[in-house]
């Protein structure tokens, strides 16, 4: 936009609290917040069209937050929580065939039996109807995309975007100018990666003193399946093939109620091998002997993707900052080996919602609230990562067989003992700068697609209702362009184009050249390439308000 032209000032709201992000953190903060103090202000911003729009999970949850949140919910009519588990099953697989683990190898925290299989994205829209009934105002359709601050450096609010910007950067015929929303704290719960987040661990430093985050792709379908196929409340975990052995990652099947079951894949994104598509290895996953017979005269009906944070215990950053704190995934609090997060999500927006309740019927405001920070990992959210700290360390140096049989142990000494053989270990590189030169590596053949059981992407992103207004800036940013060239292409081989779940970036040639081709109306807004270019060179940051996947029910 040309510094000439002026802008006309952005009109302001007061709240007590602003929260940006209608998560099941967000969610739980501002429903404690109103059970505190009904008197308090509360509003929550929420970028996708609608509240779960943009929410994707396997999931399984364990029903721990919302016990403490909603005590009594499982009385009520029209909860969620529909399929209970009732068969839990850990497979290792094979090239041409399986091997299911006894349970009770599995160390008790991974049981599943009392979780609840569901669409995470029910759960927040049942989540919104509570908070909205206690008086919270949700507005979905605003991206939060700047922070404000006062004199003195503390958080007093968010920005949303304006709309209507042209993709020459100019207001259009449709500009309209964002909105101020200010409040005596803000709690940041805009799930994995987010923009705001990452702009305030970096400002306060927030990641001092902690190992660096790390991160998973996750790649959702659900389908309608024959009901032969169909197990309701049948959960299935699996590693192995068709990943190598130096390769982290997983599988999951749920099947839930009506004959719905959510299959999944989950790579680690610190591998090495920037030929790895991490997309396709999931379509390779389904044609699996143990697995294929699942799908057999089903239909897929839904598609997504998502980060994952896995870094844990040691690479949570420090949760407060003046005026705020940062809550669930913006703050990195998934079990890994349990592929959970959103019960410690409602935790934690439950203790902020208490400890910010406190401070404002003490009079305080924007400044730090350091009573989240200091009693978190004493807590039942710093119980569950500790007791599971080292599964993604050991899993990353020692590969699957090795590392995943020393996590196991490593979980047992914790449950029985209360304490780790190999301490706290460390993660090292951060997931960028795991990928090696493409020298090293060769290029992995997968089959095509059959259109029946295997896909490709742009028809998978069809399923996922992904919109963008074309006629606006790029809201994957490149820093550098000819780095981008220089070293994306010429010395990693395009990785972009393989690790994107949904066909954004492209290297095609014109007039001789190979020229960076951004589809940015494809992105399903799972920040990979923010987590995954080897020269951090490209910045997600929220499009215009409620643009993005539409995800109904996953």
């Amino acid at each position: 936009m040309t510094e000439a032209m002026e802008l006309p000032e952005r009109e302001a709201m007061e709240f007590d609290v602003v929260i940006v992000g209608a998560g099941p953190a967000g969610l739980a903060a501002a429903i404690r917040l109103k059970q505190v103090e009904p008197e308090l202000s509360v509003v929550v911003l929420e970028k996708g069209a609608e509240v779960g729009a943009h929410i994707l999970s396997g999931a399984v949850v364990d029903p721990i937050g919302i016990d403490r949140l909603l005590p009594g919910w499982r009385e009520e009519e029209g909860h969620p929580f529909k399929t209970e588990v009732k068969d839990d099953q850990f497979m290792f697989l094979g090239p041409a065939g399986s091997i299911r683990l006894p349970n009770f190898m599995m160390p008790p925290l991974m049981n599943n039996h009392g979780n609840y299989i569901v669409s995470l994205g029910l759960v927040c829209r049942w989540l919104a109807e509570k908070a909205e009934g206690l008086g919270v105002e949700i507005y979905p359709g605003f991206a939060a995309t700047e922070v404000l601050y006062n004199d003195e450096g503390a958080v007093i609010g968010v920005a949303t975007g304006d709309m209507g910007i042209e993709k020459n950067g100019e207001p259009g015929p449709a500009f309209t100018r964002g909105m101020e929303l200010h409040g005596k704290y803000v709690l940041i719960g805009e799930g994995v990666r987010g923009s705001l987040a990452k702009q305030l661990i970096s400002r306060f430093d927030l990641s001092r003193d902690r190992e660096p985050q790390k991160f998973g792709i996750g790649i959702k379908e659900l389908w309608q399946v024959k009901p032969e196929h169909h197990k309701q409340g049948l959960v299935q975990h699996s590693f192995g093939w068709p990943l190598g052995f130096k390769t982290g990652g997983g599988s999951f099947l749920y099947h839930l109620e009506d004959n719905l079951v959510a299959v999944g894949f989950v790579v680690h994104l610190n591998y090495k091998n920037p030929y790895l598509y991490p997309f396709e290895e999931f379509q390779r996953f389904k044609t699996h002997p143990a697995i294929r017979d699942t799908f057999e005269g089903g239909k897929r009906i839904s598609y997504g993707a998502r980060a994952i944070t896995e870094g844990g215990y040691q690479s949570v950053p420090k949760l407060t900052f003046p005026g705020g704190a940062l809550i669930g995934c913006s703050a990195g609090l998934v079990n890994v080996p349990r592929i959970k997060g959103s019960h410690n999500a409602v935790l934690s927006g439950m203790l902020a919602a208490d400890k910010i309740a406190a401070a404002i019927a003490a009079g305080r405001a924007h400044d730090e609230v350091a009573e989240i920070e200091a009693e978190w990992r004493e807590g039942d959210i710093g119980k569950d990562l500790k007791r599971v700290r080292n599964v993604k360390p050991l899993w990353s140096k020692f590969g699957t067989l090795v590392g995943v049989g020393l996590g196991g142990l490593d979980m047992w000494t914790n449950q029985l003992f209360g304490f780790s053989l190999f301490g706290t270990l460390k993660h090292g590189k951060t997931d960028a700068q795991s990928l090696e030169p493409a020298s090293k590596h060769k290029p992995i053949a997968y089959p095509k697609p059959d259109g029946v059981l295997t896909f490709d992407r742009l028809s998978s992103v069809f399923l996922s209702s992904t919109n963008h207004e074309e006629d606006q800036p790029v809201h994957l940013q490149v820093k550098d362009m000819e780095l981008q060239k220089r070293s994306e292409h010429d010395v990693y081989a395009g990785p972009s184009t393989r690790y994107c779940p949904a066909g954004v970036y492209e290297w095609v040639e014109k007039d001789g050249e190979e020229v960076y081709v951004i589809n940015a109306q494809n992105c399903v807004h799972c920040k990979t390439c923010d987590i995954k270019d080897p020269n951090q060179n490209i910045n997600w940051v929220p499009p215009q308000g409620g643009e993005g996947p539409v995800y109904a029910n996953m």
